[in-house]
């Protein structure tokens, strides 16, 4: 409600007069009272503090939060194209199909990724395919039976299971030199998820079997010799019995090792597996998006520790602060009541 002029111009006339006693004890207050130092200048200065902290805080976590999303953003790009540039590719459905023979060990007969005929190798392989249904599994898992025996293998074991997610898997031994042969025609089953041929090299260790037993053979080729044409006492003839006995033991030993490291070589091991589309549960190729998402994440949580670790040297700090700002408004307040009471 505005007031009146009438009512202003009276109130501008009458000036109110303050009365003497009360002039009397304000100066004598006054000159009781010691004259106070200026406040410095930083002192005077008002921070309105709770319109920076509304302002600061969203300022900061957005600031937070596009650097975050700026990094996420720039390291998918690197992933992607370290990813692209390593073939991980071959994760996504399809790109064997789009790819075959890329890093996938023996895929044809003319591959001159194989077994070396002039050396004893372990042969292993592994191989996944995937067919349109589960009868379309029990017709390849009886195919590869067929091919193994018309390549002169034999099963080693095999399961098949029927039904909405029908799966095969057999193991299989074929000839070394007829391996790549298999592989060709078990991959010719249904479309290659997955494949992988190993190599390990036995030679090696055929070779010191052998030369053990060369040797084993000649100290029991002399021994032999010295008992038939010497004339030897009981005790010496005894001794020298108990040594070949020995060293035909452990001849027998190393050629049952010569023949089972042969009988490696000779066959390769092949395992293979069978699945229908919703069997094998691929995995989809993460987008662009979800790994920058994954990244800003990661950004965001690296920066919550560091603000944790920020905030745990900083609390003392504050502590002490809010304490002596608490104990001084404590002190201007006990001062503010003395002073009136004085009055």
């Amino acid at each position: 409600m505005t007031p009146s002029p009438d009512l202003i111009q009276e109130l501008q006339a009458s000036r109110p007069v303050a009365p003497a006693d009360l002039r009397t004890r304000v100066r004598e207050i006054g000159a009781a009272e010691p004259a106070r130092a200026p406040l410095p200048v930083w002192s005077r200065l008002r921070f309105p503090a709770r319109r920076i902290a509304a302002v600061a805080l969203p300022a900061a976590m957005g600031l937070a939060i596009l650097s975050a999303g700026a990094v996420g953003l720039s390291r998918s790009e690197l992933r992607g194209v370290f990813s692209d540039a390593s073939g991980s590719v071959l994760n996504a459905p399809g790109a064997l199909e789009a790819a075959p023979g890329r890093d996938l060990g023996v895929t044809t007969q003319d591959s001159t990724v194989g077994p070396s005929p002039d050396r004893a190798q372990r042969v292993s392989a592994t191989l996944t395919v995937e067919v349109r249904d589960s009868d379309a599994v029990s017709r390849a898992a009886q195919d590869a039976l067929e091919l193994t025996r018309s390549l002169g293998g034999h099963v080693v074991s095999a399961s098949v299971a029927t039904g909405e997610q029908g799966t095969a898997s057999l193991t299989v031994r074929v000839p070394v030199d007829k391996v790549q042969q298999a592989i060709v025609g078990l991959s010719g089953l249904g479309r290659i998820v997955s494949q992988q041929v190993t190599i390990d090299d036995l030679q090696e260790t055929l070779d010191t079997l052998e030369r053990r037993e060369s040797s084993l053979r000649a100290q029991i080729a002399r021994i032999s010799a010295r008992l038939q044409t010497e004339s030897l006492d009981a005790e010496t003839r005894a001794v020298l019995e108990a040594r070949r006995a020995r060293l035909q033991g452990e001849l027998r030993q190393i050629l049952r090792g010569i023949s089972s490291t042969n009988a490696e070589a000779s066959m390769a091991t092949i395992q293979l597996s069978v699945v229908t589309p919703d069997a094998l549960g691929v995995v989809p190729t993460p987008t662009r998006l979800d790994r920058t998402l994954d990244e800003a994440l990661n950004v965001l949580v690296w920066e919550g520790v560091v603000a944790l670790g920020i905030a745990i040297v900083v609390l003392p700090f504050a502590l002490v602060g809010l304490a002596a700002w608490l104990g001084r408004h404590l002190y201007r307040r006990r001062e503010d009541e003395r002073l009136l009471a004085q009055s």
